[in-house]
């Protein structure tokens, strides 16, 4: 059978060419063609003092604003929902509510009527992720009970322990009891591809982790979790005082690096609005 009969030799040879080239990359990217990234908008922390976020002293009494995204991925074999936000239950409260002092939250949409408008539910999603078990990833967490969770056991076990880290918030989260848990002890390949990779970074907490993604068209692109807060977090190593573990951090700062320069990956700082601007605008994706 002919490809492309219509065409000049020159032009089929061509596009014959173009078509093996994209094949040969997406198998060596480990990235199907039909990988989807969506951002959700599942928030915003405006904070009086940021020094928490920078052990130095740096950031003592400045204030700063952060996103907190939801990141939904569509692969062929499944939907993993990475990040579940502060809480569709702050929606309804239109000035937000405090968590601390000097540290408010607040929520413009909830995330079921994002999910919705991608014509899914709840009890679609597949996998559940999230880089850590603080508030502002795990707010929507008990909307996800059929879902499989991916945990990474060290984090389940100091979440659920006698003296969880600072700012965990474990009472809220019930349905994990009741889910089908997938725990990890490292490293994280989701559909068996490489395609979608959960990277243990611990520090910030015991199993902190990030999202690593292969996409068929934009590449590698890493989402740092609470690894860094900012774009300066990250160019100038700032550990926050509430990391359970410094001498951790950086070891997983180093390792991020490392693989960001070897796939030449684009880096999602989440709780950076800046980075989060430059995504596609929900319900648009990146593949």
């Amino acid at each position: 059978m002919r490809v492309f009969p219509s065409l000049p030799r020159v032009t089929r040879g061509l596009l014959s060419m173009l078509l093996v080239a994209f094949a040969t990359f997406a198998h060596a990217t480990g990235a199907p063609a039909d990988v989807r990234l969506y951002v959700l908008d599942c928030g915003r922390i405006d904070v009086r003092d940021m020094g928490m976020f920078d052990a130095s002293g740096a950031l003592d009494g400045k204030p700063g604003t952060m996103s907190v995204p939801c990141f939904l991925i569509r692969h062929p074999k499944g939907i993993l929902l990475w990040e579940t936000g502060l809480g569709d239950a702050i929606a309804d409260r239109p000035g937000g509510i405090d968590f601390a002092p000097g540290v408010h939250g607040s929520v413009r949409i909830k995330l079921v009527d994002q999910l919705k408008a991608i014509g899914l539910r709840p009890s679609d999603i597949d996998y559940l992720a999230f880089s850590h078990w603080h508030i502002d990833h795990t707010g929507n967490a008990n909307l996800f009970g059929d879902a499989t969770w991916i945990l990474q056991r060290r984090e389940l076990a100091a979440a659920t322990g006698p003296t969880p880290p600072p700012f965990e918030s474990l009472a809220p989260v019930s349905a994990y009891r009741n889910a089908k848990i997938r725990l990890a002890d490292g490293d994280t390949d989701v559909f068996g591809d490489g395609s979608v990779q959960l990277l243990l970074l611990p520090g910030h907490t015991p199993g902190h982790q990030a999202l690593q993604l292969r996409l068929p068209h934009a590449g590698v692109v890493l989402l740092s979790g609470d690894l860094y807060h900012s774009r300066e977090a990250r160019q100038l190593r700032r550990v926050p005082r509430i990391n359970i573990d410094r001498a951790a951090t950086l070891a997983s700062m180093d390792r991020f690096e490392a693989i960001a320069a070897r796939m030449h990956a684009r880096v999602v700082i989440q709780h950076d609005p800046r980075d989060i601007a430059l995504l596609p605008r929900f319900p648009a994706y990146l593949h």
